[in-house]
């Protein structure tokens, strides 16, 4: 018991010894606003008193041992500095320089990949058209189908084509331009033939 009691008062000394500087530094403040407070008026003397109240404020139980008493001593040093700074009468808030509207639009350079490079030529910006995979165009069920069809119906119409495939017309709007770009049926008005008919 007698060790830990040892310990306690020995922590309390060093921590005393710690904010010894602070405390004469805060002796001084206090003077010094005094002294202000005479010369300048009743504003330096209202910013005195809002000082010694921030300096003067009840702390809590504290941190636990070697969490840093250091810190404290430093932050409550500047504090101390900022509450002189407070009282001066030639501080000011520092002036901020507020930028321009800048570039006006479409004056900056166009980001593109340089000519040479396999993909896309110079400046244009876009995915480069890939490759398609799979099997060819027309070359599907429902294409063959509608190949069959147009072929023992020609003139036939996309809506009546899908009423007779059982489908909806948003796939053979797909399907049939394909079949035509391959060649196999060509389109007349609405209806659709088999190429050469």
């Amino acid at each position: 018991m007698s060790d830990f009691l040892d310990d306690r008062r020995k922590e309390i000394t060093n921590r005393l010894k710690e904010l010894q500087p602070v405390v004469d530094e805060f002796n001084r403040l206090e003077a010094a606003v005094e002294a202000l407070a005479g010369v300048i008026g009743s504003a330096a003397s209202e910013a005195g008193s809002a000082a010694v109240a921030t300096v003067t404020r009840r702390r809590g139980p504290g941190r636990p041992r070697g969490s840093g008493t250091r810190k404290k001593a430093a932050k409550a040093k500047a504090a101390a500095a900022a509450a002189t700074k407070a009282t001066a009468p030639e501080a000011a808030t520092p002036v901020v320089e507020r930028k321009g509207p800048g570039r006006p639009k479409g004056s900056g350079k166009k980001v593109g990949r340089p000519a040479g490079k396999v993909g896309r030529p110079a400046g244009k910006v876009g995915r480069p058209k890939a490759r398609r995979g799979g099997r060819p165009k027309g070359s599907g069920k429902r294409a063959t189908e509608a190949l069959s069809l147009v072929q023992g119906q020609p003139g036939i119409t996309i809506p009546e084509l899908a009423v007779k495939m059982g489908i909806k017309q948003n796939y053979l709007y797909r399907v049939l331009p394909g079949l035509e770009q391959g060649g196999k049926l060509e389109k007349k008005g609405r209806g659709w033939y088999p190429k050469g008919s």
